[in-house]
């Protein structure tokens, strides 16, 4: 079965424009929960433009499911999720300029850094994965680095969707098949949304989890968010 994990950067982002706290970042956790996802995913950036490191803190107590903290490992990120243990840590290389992650790791350049990131948060019990690029080569890389999982960068499965779907998930299949091979956990993240994760699930069913917040949350100001996470969990049966 594929998890759903509701990715609750998009309501911060809306708490943080008007200061004070509505929506209520760990009351719109809970309810996802009770809706039905899966797991609740964050990706606290350095300057806290949207999730600020005291909400990971605030959540870790109220999460009933899984709990996944995404990030580039920087020492103040670090350092938080050595704090908080969460159920799984995602690593990722954004900059701090970057609107929105928009690439993987390279897993062979960064191989030595890497596995000594991921040492760290195994020793503490923390499930780490990789993001990357549906690229064979940096599956194994994140494999040798010793992650339990990678999390595929999905946009250019979304941006190629409607042009020729098929030509789209063709890298996926290939990423997704090597994780499987050599024996990782497999992740899915950006840009999916209700036009193309039913298709993108049926080709890669092993998917263990997807993390969607951006489409999800749009997609919940009209049908709500229980009927939404109702329909994304459809899509992924």
């Amino acid at each position: 079965m594929t998890r759903l994990s509701v990715n609750i950067n998009k309501i911060a982002t809306l708490r943080n424009a008007r200061g004070g706290n509505n929506p209520n970042v760990l009351s719109v956790a809970c309810d996802a929960e009770m809706f039905g996802a899966q797991g609740i995913t964050v990706h606290p950036r350095p300057d806290e433009r949207h999730i600020r490191y005291q909400d990971v803190r605030d959540l870790r107590p109220q999460i009933q499911t899984e709990f996944n903290i995404e990030g580039n490992p920087i020492d103040s990120f670090v350092e938080l999720v050595l704090q908080v243990v969460p159920t799984q840590v995602t690593l990722v290389p954004d900059g701090h300029d970057q609107i929105t992650s928009n690439h993987g790791w390279d897993t062979l350049d960064n191989r030595s850094f890497l596995t000594g990131i991921c040492r760290t948060f195994k020793e503490a019990g923390i499930r780490t994965s990789i993001f990357v690029d549906p690229n064979p080569k940096m599956v194994e890389g994140a494999k040798a680095c010793g992650a339990d999982r990678v999390e595929l960068y999905t946009e250019p499965y979304a941006s190629g969707y409607q042009a020729d779907r098929e030509a789209a998930i063709a890298p996926f299949i290939a990423a997704a098949q090597e994780a499987r091979r050599v024996g990782l956990g497999l992740n899915a993240g950006h840009d999916l949304s209700l036009e193309n994760l039913y298709y993108y699930h049926q080709l890669i069913p092993w998917t263990d989890e997807v993390s969607i917040g951006h489409a999800l949350i749009c997609d919940a100001l009209y049908m709500g968010l229980r009927e939404t996470i109702k329909q994304y969990l459809k899509a992924l049966q």
